[in-house]
């Protein structure tokens, strides 16, 4: 599966400036920290991710593709969305190639500039061919909000 590791400028300065505001409860964006326990080590890892909402669905969509929170959430089914102290618990189903084509479009519409490089199509008006063609490299999941289970303060991590 396809990987694109960030750089030393993604790792070390945009993702921690952009993890830090939205930790503040500044959304850039439409960002948000997400939070999925890992698949070996049970350890919370968290990251920012840009959401997207399209027809009334909300997706994740991994513009790097096979990431560390891809197979974390692979593995565990659910995760949680945070902004500022909103804290969102949510349950994820992976979406097929096949369905993609839209989400992808929508999500290059809105973050071309940010992310489009990760994506090898001409661009978010691209022909539902060259989207399905690229589907298999960029994971999505459709999230859900659940409510927590009561009584169960170490859902999440501290903000």
């Amino acid at each position: 599966m396809r990987y694109v590791r960030p750089d030393w400028a993604t790792k070390n300065l945009a993702n921690p400036m952009v993890s830090l505001a939205t930790r503040l409860g500044i959304s850039l964006r439409g960002s948000r920290i997400l939070a999925v326990r890992g698949r070996k080590s049970g350890e919370w890892r968290q990251t920012p991710v840009n959401p997207l909402e399209l027809d009334g669905q909300r997706y994740l969509v991994a513009p790097r593709g096979e990431t560390q929170w891809v197979r974390n959430l692979r593995a565990r089914g659910v995760g949680v969305l945070r902004l500022g102290r909103k804290v969102e618990r949510f349950r994820a189903t992976e979406v097929a190639d096949a369905e993609k084509p839209p989400v992808l479009r929508a999500y290059l519409a809105m973050w071309k500039s940010e992310a489009g490089k990760f994506f090898d199509v001409s661009s978010a008006d691209a022909p539902d061919d060259e989207l399905r063609r690229i589907a298999p490299q960029h994971p999505v999941f459709r999230i859900t909000t659940v409510e927590p289970a009561r009584g169960n303060e170490n859902a999440a991590p501290a903000p």
